[in-house]
């Protein structure tokens, strides 16, 4: 099942690390450009590694990283630990702090079809080859993706939370959330870790162009080193949450069209074929709207805005192929009939297509729309955790950028090697401790 190995992991000096605020970065494709560029502004950001701009930006990063290892900007543990990663943050309405618990370890790049890891989203081909290069010439891996196990016993939770009373890092990143790092190196302890995910399957809540890039790299290097027990190019770098006792929160994504396919009237007059249409008066305050209807969005044109609501006697139109637990989901209704019916986008066009956009931000929605930018704005409501967990488990996919788990796990925290000479350790060691 799901085979997890502590990391020996590479770090921000200890000098640096007082300003780790500085140094770490947010996955890439979850903040605006201009937050981006300041990131770009601080040279030993880790968006340098995660993120590299110019031109060949594989090769760039992989000078840089070796530079950053020669100068000591960054220095790798000794010994190999479990990385206890707790996020603390409240949302809009909140008064107590929520806390998601979990770990960062190295997990072996399982592909798809050992259904080891279940993925719920598709993803796309160039995103994917941008990732192998830089795992390709870096080696190394800034920010974990993030994956769900199911553990009722919470065993575990016990070790991490003696461990996170003394902290190694302690700061706020840039979404205000209050972020916690500490070590285990115990062998015993982290023989529990080994032995309590065992019998687990992981499902991939973030990260999947990541794990793609993994899984093809750990191909590539099938015949590497093949006299070496334990390949670090077999594994990757993973943010491991427990689902059960846990805050796990999914905030939805919003639809942005930049097309100009139909007219306004046109786009109205074939939506009210499929959906209940009600005038909302004011667009602003669809932010705070309550969707508690399934299959209901909000609609968002330049100086008007709408409920939209779908009829439920249509049902039966939308996908029939797909399993039941992913063809009733709110987004599976969205883009098979207002992307694909209407706007006459296939699967394949709407992942590739510059036309249409995903937007977590209720505001800038509002901005592109209101300056002429966009044509509309679809708004749409989270979708349930128990929803992704049943469509993980029929193997089916759901549309692109379904799901925002929040908070995203922070980059530079620390960074994983799978360079064979630092990644190399008598992990048997701690797989010895289990049979005890």
């Amino acid at each position: 099942m799901a085979e997890i190995l502590p990391l020996k992991a590479w770090r921000y000096s200890e000098q640096l690390s007082e300003k780790l605020e500085d140094l770490t970065a947010p996955l890439f494709d979850v903040v605006s450009s201009k937050q981006r560029e300041l990131l770009y502004q601080n040279p030993l950001n880790s968006i340098h590694l995660s993120v590299p701009q110019g031109e060949h930006p594989a090769q760039k990063a992989q000078q840089l990283l070796e530079r950053w290892k020669a100068e000591g900007t960054i220095v790798q543990d000794e010994v190999p630990g479990i990385y206890v990663y707790y996020q603390y943050f409240r949302l809009p309405g909140d008064h107590e702090e929520r806390c998601r618990k979990g770990f960062i370890a190295h997990i072996k790049a399982y592909d798809w079809e050992e259904e080891q890891i279940l993925r719920h989203e598709s993803t796309i081909v160039s995103s994917v080859n941008d990732r192998i290069a830089l795992l390709r010439n870096t080696q190394i891996q800034p920010s974990p993706t993030h994956g769900l196990y199911e553990d009722e016993s919470g065993e575990l939770e016990a070790y991490m939370d003696a461990a996170i009373a003394s902290p190694l890092y302690e700061l706020e990143d840039y979404q205000g959330v209050r972020e916690v790092l500490a070590l285990i190196q115990e062998p015993g302890k982290i023989a529990r870790f080994l032995a309590v995910m065992a019998d687990k399957k992981i499902i991939l809540a973030d990260g999947h162009h990541r794990l793609e890039a993994a899984i093809a790299y750990r191909k590539e290097q099938a015949d590497a080193f093949p006299d070496s027990v334990w390949k670090g190019s077999d594994y990757h770098l993973m943010y491991l949450t427990n689902v059960h006792g846990n805050h796990l929160k999914i905030l939805p994504t919003h639809r942005l069209f930049y097309g100009s396919v139909l007219s306004r009237e046109e786009l109205l007059e074939r939506l009210g074929e499929w959906f209940d249409l009600r005038v909302f008066g004011d667009a602003e305050e669809l932010a705070t709207y309550t969707f508690q209807r399934r299959w209901s969005f909000g609609l968002i044109f330049r100086n008007q805005a709408y409920v939209a609501k779908f009829k439920p006697e249509r049902f039966a139109e939308v996908r029939p192929e797909l399993p039941e637990a992913l063809r009733s989901l709110d987004l599976v209704v969205l883009h098979d009939v207002l992307f694909g019916k209407i706007l006459g986008m296939d699967p394949e066009q709407q992942r590739k297509s510059d036309l249409l956009a995903f937007e977590r931000n209720f505001s800038r929605c509002l901005r592109e729309v209101r300056s002429g930018e966009a044509s509309f704005a679809v708004i749409t409501r989270e979708i349930e955790l128990e929803q992704v967990l049943e469509v993980c488990k029929t193997g089916a996919l759901m549309p692109q950028k379904s799901t925002y788990f929040y908070p995203k796990a922070l980059g530079g925290l620390l960074f994983g090697s799978i360079k064979q000479d630092e990644f190399e350790y008598d992990y048997g060691a701690f797989f010895e401790q289990i049979k005890r």
